[in-house]
């Protein structure tokens, strides 16, 4: 197994049992926040790639591409139940702009489908993409 597949599988494990410490309780907001954990380690695993702390692994960026593909697509879905709670960080803004949100997840489907994971330097181009995705979306939705 290379090094980078090996580092992602960790992340994955490190990151899904920090995901419930300190967390919600409420089911809605606990799936919302996992989501959202996982887009951010995906968001991040590219990051690595991007600015050369992991050697290259075409293989693991099209992995972490796909993940966060899939759950920026699930956005919507997963925050159609209204409601936050003291430890969430979603705005009630959210649910009040339903539309105006749901375009934003929108543009983080299309950022992720747009990056090039067959090289490193589509990868550095398409993190601009991801993260003013990222940046439009918590400006507006996340405390």
């Amino acid at each position: 197994m290379k090094f980078a597949t090996k580092a992602i599988a960790i992340s994955v494990v490190l990151i899904a049992g920090m995901a419930f410490a300190g967390k919600s309780t409420d089911p809605d907001a606990m799936a919302r926040q996992t989501l959202m954990d996982t887009a951010g380690m995906n968001t991040k695993i590219l990051g690595d790639f991007a600015g050369g702390k992991v050697p290259f692994d075409a293989a693991a960026v099209e992995a972490a591409k796909a993940a966060l593909g899939d759950a920026a697509g699930k956005i919507a879905v997963t925050f159609k139940p209204q409601g936050t709670d003291d430890k969430s960080e979603a705005k009630p803004d959210i649910w009040t702009n339903w539309d105006d949100f749901v375009a934003k997840a929108d543009g983080l489907v299309k950022a992720s489908a747009a990056l090039d994971a067959s090289t490193v330097e589509g990868v550095q181009a398409g993190m601009g993409g991801l993260g003013g995705a990222c940046k439009d979306c918590h400006t507006k939705y996340r405390l």
